[in-house]
């Protein structure tokens, strides 16, 4: 049916992926008490005048005016690839996007190239399924970091079916597909993309955009790795150009003609002086077959001699002019080359063999601990969006919830030195918390203020450490158990038996008796018959086999195990507690009514009247009695 394919836009799965993609996707499900989450909402409560927060929206909206400015943005984009695809053309800057496309997807034997850290495995498998099938990262990562690190952007329409998810991609021009934000007035974080030469419009979990953010200016594209050196290879293209003219125009040594005119007059000495350029340039070669002259250029004649005519009594000659000596003085070109490889970011002794390969070995270490720096970074940005793929594909297989944020990408370190670098850093903490401990601090505080970590990770990591003890004892205690029960025969337990070889004989190892069943054990387990304990007064104790008593402790265990009524199909067995929750089935509430009824009250009033009379009655006559004592007296 056409609602549930999932390129239509009316299909469920359609809207609710649009909806889950138009904003951040956080899980905001925490395991906080709850009173520490109403203080976190009531804090801005006198701000905001709803629970969500104020709303960030426009007044006045307007589809129109952004036509002008996303025109001019696309114009200087598409500027900037025309100069990127130039820049190409440079040794230097192609080798440093392939170092950057190696250096972001280094793998080898023992690491992939991508790893997933998830606890859950089936969720684990399906993304491992998903980048190493599908998506086949192995051979496609290179190509995708390679073309971002170039244009700053790269873009992949995801091709997605409402059955398996993400079955298969399509890489996308950068020049020709538009990131769309703000087309919705009510959510600033909805996002699409526009394919112009395809006539194409995705919503934002249709494309993957692999961008590297960081230069605010280009917003919301990213940023290329070749922007830095765009005004240095212009100025460099066009050193190295003026420099080549230079050398060809004045590294050739020239000669000069010194022509003797004589007694020519002046205004034919031009006619003369072409004549005789005429004739040192070309040689006149008569055709025998058609009998005309043929004017051929003589290659020793060069355009850019030098003809001079003299008079007075000076006789023609030619002298050599030597050539231009500025051609093996390349300092300026070298400074720009120097700066090419600091917007690059890439130490120059990666690519030169020269200069660069007589620092020291320190100093490359420092640079290349900085150029992981800058690897890291990127790989976060690739990462950012493969994470974002999964996700989609988790979603449409059906998961929900924590599982679609319950996991991590990570591509692997190419600094062998910034690894060495950090075990040195955490080997230094070791022993500083170490000395710390001896007389000095507690280890709370080494926790704290050393490792940085919060009261949950202390607990956990205690936790832990028990569990590896209780394990290690464990494996301890397995190992020692062998040893425990070797010999079980031998010692003094074994009574007046003698070993020995008087009337015992040799030991028979032999088949007789064969009869007897083998047993699995190495000697039969040891006896003690006639062994009798302290209190015993002599009574052995045979236990029976069958205890035919009808009633006991063990009839009456058992029964209370199982019986006929723990054993039916009732409502109590089935459900226990079952009656108890009946009467909460109404709910708990709290009634504000009287619990007297009017009978009651009634009867409560008449026991008070009557108290109340006969209290009158008996006060009356305690004062009649008083009175009359007085008048007696």
């Amino acid at each position: 049916m056409a609602d549930d394919n999932i390129k239509n836009e009316d299909s469920a799965l359609f809207k609710r992926l649009t909806r889950l993609f138009s904003g951040p996707i956080v899980n905001r499900r925490q395991q906080n008490r709850r009173k520490f989450k109403r203080k976190a909402m009531d804090n801005y409560a006198t701000r905001f005048t709803s629970a969500s927060g104020k709303q960030f929206q426009k007044n006045q909206y307007n589809p129109f005016e952004q036509i002008n400015s996303d025109a001019m943005n696309n114009r200087v984009r598409f500027e900037r690839y025309v100069d990127f695809d130039q820049m190409e053309f440079e040794p230097i800057i192609a080798s440093s996007l392939d170092i950057y496309a190696d250096e972001m997807t280094y793998h080898n034997e023992l690491n992939n190239m991508i790893n997933i850290e998830c606890p859950n495995q089936e969720i684990k498998s399906t993304l491992e399924s998903l980048y190493n099938n599908v998506l086949n990262v192995d051979f496609n990562l290179y190509g995708w970091c390679r073309t971002m690190c170039k244009y700053g952007d790269y873009f992949l329409y995801v091709d997605i079916d409402d059955k398996i998810g993400v079955k298969s991609f399509i890489p996308l021009p950068p020049a020709e597909v538009e990131r769309l934000e703000g087309e919705d007035p009510t959510n600033p974080n909805y996002v699409q993309y526009q394919w112009n030469s395809a006539g194409l419009t995705f919503e934002n979990w249709q494309v993957a955009h692999f961008r590297i953010l960081g230069n605010d200016k280009y917003a919301p594209y990213g940023t290329s790795i070749l922007e830095p050196a765009r005004r240095i290879w212009r100025q460099l293209h066009l050193l190295e150009d003026a420099m080549m003219s230079y050398r060809i125009t004045r590294s050739p040594e020239r000669r000069v003609f010194y022509v003797d005119v004589g007694n020519i007059s002046p205004q034919d000495v031009e006619q003369y002086m072409q004549k005789v350029v005429t004739t040192m340039k070309k040689n006149q070669v008569v055709d025998a077959n058609t009998g005309r002259v043929d004017l051929r250029y003589n290659p020793l004649s060069i355009d850019e001699d030098y003809f001079i005519p003299v008079r007075g009594g000076e006789s023609t000659k030619i002298e050599s002019l030597p050539g231009g000596t500025y051609t093996g003085d390349i300092d300026d070109v070298k400074y720009l080359r120097d700066k090419l490889f600091a917007a690059l970011k890439i130490p120059q002794s990666y690519l030169s063999r020269s200069e660069g390969a007589d620092e020291d070995k320190a100093t490359l270490a420092q640079k290349d601990i900085r150029f992981a720096r800058t690897i890291q970074r990127l790989q976060r940005s690739v990462i950012a969006e493969l994470e974002k793929v999964g996700i989609i594909h988790l979603y449409t297989l059906g998961y929900r919830g924590e599982d679609l944020t319950k996991f991590g990408l990570r591509l692997n370190n190419p600094s062998q030195i910034a690894a060495m670098q950090e075990l040195e850093h955490m080997k230094t903490k070791f022993e500083v918390a170490d000395s710390a401990t001896e007389g000095y601090f507690s280890k709370a505080w080494v926790y704290r203020n050393i490792f940085r970590l919060t009261e949950e990770e202390v607990i956990r990591i205690q936790r832990e450490m028990f569990h590896d003890s209780k394990f290690t004892a464990a494996i301890e205690a397995a190992g020692e158990a062998p040893e425990a029960g070797e010999g079980g025969g031998g010692g003094d337990f074994g009574g007046d038996d003698d070993f020995g070889d008087e009337g015992g004989g040799d030991l028979d190892l032999g088949d007789e008796g064969g009869d007897e069943p083998e047993s699995a054990l190495l000697s039969a387990p040891g006896k003690r018959d006639g062994y009798l304990t302290p209190g015993a007064k002599g009574k052995v104790y045979h236990p029976e086999k069958v205890d035919s008593r009808p009633s006991g402790a063990r009839t009456r265990s058992i029964k209370s195990k199982w019986s006929d009524e723990t054993a039916s199909n009732t409502p109590r067995n089935v459900m226990p507690g079952m009656s108890d929750l009946k009467s909460l089935s109404r709910g708990i509430y709290e009634g504000n009514e009287t619990t007297y009824t009017d009978a009651d009250e009634k009867l409560l009033l008449e026991v008070n009247q009557e108290l109340t009379d006969w209290q009158v009655k008996s006060i009356v006559k305690e004062l009649e009695k008083k009175n009359n004592k007085q008048l007696k007296g």
